[in-house]
């Protein structure tokens, strides 16, 4: 037996050796700076364990945590005329969607399903910010409009998660008639009677907000979401006084009028649940699907048992 060979060196190279580790197992808070392990922080909804600050999340990921049991049937958006203006700026429009098809896994910035929120039958549509800023091009107009459509053919709520950082720069003028387009399938669901909740999340601005995203039955946020269509640092600049502390977060607009609600992103489905079932005119929600437990059969004391038995 040969000691240097099958004991020392092993033990040095189990020494020195470099371990091999997982990236991505640490996130940081962009807002108080904790590093987070990604399994608690994707159990939280990816919101900060320490300081509550609510970071994106994907709409795949949002909908598992929305839909009864995580499950969800996607609906099919028709696909627009790919790069109808040839743009090109420092890369060409089609690389920049494909790069970002390769990040995320996604066909475009916009996801729209049904299923069942607390035995609630709904549709919704949430956007992605990781994917191209969640920027409104023709494909979102074609998503909000077969959000409305699918709506209205089965007669259900329509839950819109809104974040974008504007229109769709690639698309020009094709891009801005996305708000109109957005606005009709708005109005077809008010004209079918049926309800729609807009959840505002971190970011949401420019012509978004001015079109599709205020234009809810009822207007909910997550904390410390922006909110604009002009940003403050823009406005700033523009009137050259400083804005008040705040100013255009979701709690500064809640205080204002402009929401009805500010809801942690845990407590979102409950909330959702609650007032789709309102304004749908359905009875509350039952707390879990087991059925009651059968009541227990009278106990009999002995000494009467034995009484019955000499009758």
């Amino acid at each position: 037996m040969n000691w240097i060979t099958n004991y020392v060196r092993p033990r040095i190279n189990s020494i020195f050796s470099r371990r091999e580790i997982p990236e991505n197992l640490w996130s940081k808070c962009d807002e108080c700076g904790t590093m987070l392990f990604h399994r608690e922080l994707s159990g939280n909804l990816n919101v900060c364990t320490n300081c509550g600050h609510h970071m994106g999340i994907t709409p795949r990921a949002r909908f598992a945590a929305l839909f009864d049991g995580g499950l969800f049937t996607e609906v099919e958006v028709p696909l627009p005329t790919p790069d109808p203006l040839h743009f090109r700026d420092q890369k060409k429009y089609p690389d920049r969607l494909r790069a970002a098809q390769r990040e995320t896994g996604e066909k475009e910035a916009m996801l729209v399903a049904t299923g069942e929120m607390g035995r609630t039958p709904i549709v919704a549509a949430a956007q992605d910010f990781s994917f191209m800023a969640g920027s409104m091009g023709m494909y979102v107009g074609n998503a909000i409009i077969a959000a409305a459509q699918e709506a209205v053919k089965l007669e259900r709520p329509l839950i819109l998660f809104s974040a974008a950082g504007g229109a769709r720069m690639q698309e020009g003028i094709l891009s801005l008639m996305q708000m109109p387009r957005t606005t009709v399938a708005v109005q077809m669901l008010r004209e079918a009677g049926l309800p729609y909740i807009v959840v505002l999340t971190h970011p949401t601005t420019g012509g978004v907000t001015a079109s599709y995203a205020m234009l809810g039955d009822v207007q909910i946020a997550e904390p410390g979401a922006l909110i604009c269509f002009a940003g403050p640092r823009v406005i700033e600049q523009t009137i050259r006084e400083k804005l008040p502390e705040g100013f255009q977060r979701a709690e500064y607009l809640l205080e204002h009028g402009m929401l009805d609600r500010v809801t942690p992103r845990a407590k979102m489905r409950d909330e959702l649940i609650t007032i789709t079932r309102m304004l749908m005119g359905l009875p509350p929600a039952v707390r879990g699907d087991l059925p009651a437990p059968a009541a227990p059969e009278p106990v009999v004391p002995e000494t009467a048992a034995k009484d019955e038995s000499k009758e």
